[in-house]
């Protein structure tokens, strides 16, 4: 005669990561005028130009040329932030006939570019899931 004892499955507890909250506290505006579109990045491929790509996006708005956006229940990760001052609130970055900014710019640890937009090695943050408050200057090419 066989006998076979079931075993229970033993389950591991899943434990979820730890989310914060990102603030961005973007200064340096010309204007109160439109908003401030601020793109949370997670991959070097699109950085900063693809905002499809974003993993989030914020519209904030600018108050005494000043504007904070807030990032929920971001998990911990390395992260770039771009932004740009969407002065007539077209939801896109206005650019000259040869590519340049016409609307303000900045990316988190204020990286800049060089011929070109700053890359996301210059710009990445790592968040830890605790709460985080980064600062950008925007500037006006």
């Amino acid at each position: 005669m066989l006998c076979s004892t079931v075993q229970p499955f033993k389950m591991h507890n899943h434990i979820p990561l730890a989310t914060g909250r990102l603030t961005v506290v973007i200064t340096g505006f010309h204007n109160d005028a439109g908003e401030a579109c601020v793109s949370l990045f997670n991959q070097a491929n699109a950085f900063p130009k693809q905002s499809e790509k974003a993993i989030a996006i914020v519209y904030s708005k600018i108050n005494n040329k000043k504007s904070e956006a807030v990032f929920e229940n971001l998990a911990p990760g390395e992260y770039a932030v771009s932004v740009f001052h969407d002065e007539n609130n077209n939801k896109k970055m206005d650019s000259n006939f040869f590519g340049m900014p016409r609307e303000g710019v900045g990316a988190s640890n204020n990286a800049k570019g060089h011929f070109g937009p700053p890359k996301y090695q210059d710009a990445k943050i790592l968040f830890s899931g605790s709460d985080l408050t980064i600062s950008i200057s925007i500037t006006y090419l």
